[in-house]
């Protein structure tokens, strides 16, 4: 999952051409499943078409693998009626059916791209069914058989357990595009396993306002730090946060089940003061004189003229 650029690019023949797999698996037997091409290397390479444009999922060890990569991708791509090799249709009463259902759809067809081809989709889809499990199937309720996705939270009224806080530094609102994570903190709570920590995954954070942040996150082995990369400058942008202010990060908990949450609180004016704190200091004073000009007077010493 570690990628710089705001989205992956369903880049066609991806892998094809310059590496001339295409020509030569061509004079290899063909697959007995759809979406599926032999390699040369003897491993298989899964494939969908997107607009007459075909566009690469990746290269695989199993030809079933494979399969079952394209069967992800047309459901992406098809929609609920497609036709898979081995998967059906996601139209189930089935909890795990459900959570993937959201988790295709919150994505854009470049992203699962993305994930299928780096071999991180499973985990992802893994992360993304503890962040936004529900309780049965309560949210199941709009015509299409979606939820709204992220209008409506499934966890009102639970419990939120504090993880941790940051006050930002300069470089974490900075140029770099990237939050550093307390090394300490990031292995308590986003623990990395080994085959995918350079590569990372999306974590799901929502704000206050029921807003959910996708945000990558991975470690970088250059600098040994965990980081938030992907989408963390555009939550800096909006929110409007700067160096000295404070970045919390919460979990809810329901059984097995969680959800991570994200707050910001501001440092107005450089000394935490909020809005209505300031006021309340701003002495009583009768007249204030600019250039000989009265530009602020007290409302109670004004009297009628």
């Amino acid at each position: 999952m570690a990628s710089n650029s705001s989205s992956v690019d369903l880049d066609h023949d991806h892998n094809l051409s310059e590496n001339g797999i295409d020509a030569e698996s061509k004079k290899l037997p063909s697959s007995k499943y759809k979406g599926v091409v032999p390699q040369p290397n003897g491993r298989w390479g899964a494939q969908i078409y997107e607009k007459h444009q075909r566009v690469w999922l990746g290269t695989f060890i199993e030809e079933e693998e494979a399969a079952r990569v394209y069967d992800t991708a047309a459901l992406r791509f098809r929609g609920q009626n497609a036709i898979t090799n081995f998967r059906t249709s996601l139209e189930t009463d089935d909890e795990d059916d459900y959570m993937e259902k959201i988790f295709l759809s919150s994505h854009s067809k470049a992203e699962i791209v993305d994930m299928l081809r780096k071999h991180t989709y499973k985990h992802e889809l893994e992360q993304s069914k503890q962040n936004y499990a529900c309780v049965g199937i309560g949210c199941y309720n709009n015509s299409s058989g979606f939820s709204d996705l992220f209008g409506s939270n499934c966890f009102q009224e639970t419990p939120v357990e504090f993880l941790f806080e940051k006050v930002l530094t300069p470089s974490d609102v900075g140029k770099l595009n990237r939050m550093v994570i307390p090394k300490q903190q990031a292995e308590k709570h986003f623990a990395l396993s080994s085959e995918i920590a350079s590569k990372g995954v999306l974590l799901n954070f929502e704000d206050s306002t029921q807003k959910v942040w996708r945000l990558r996150y991975c470690y970088w082995s250059s600098s040994q730090s965990y980081v938030l990369t992907k989408g963390w400058s555009r939550f800096v942008k909006e929110k409007g946060v700067k160096a000295a202010d404070t970045v919390s990060f919460w979990r809810s908990n329901v059984g097995s089940n969680s959800k991570l949450f994200i707050d910001c609180k501001l440092q107005q004016n450089g000394n935490g003061l909020g809005f209505e704190e300031m006021q309340s200091q701003v002495p009583n004073i009768g007249v204030v004189r600019l250039f000989g000009v009265n530009i602020l007077e007290d409302p109670n010493n004004l009297c009628c003229r």
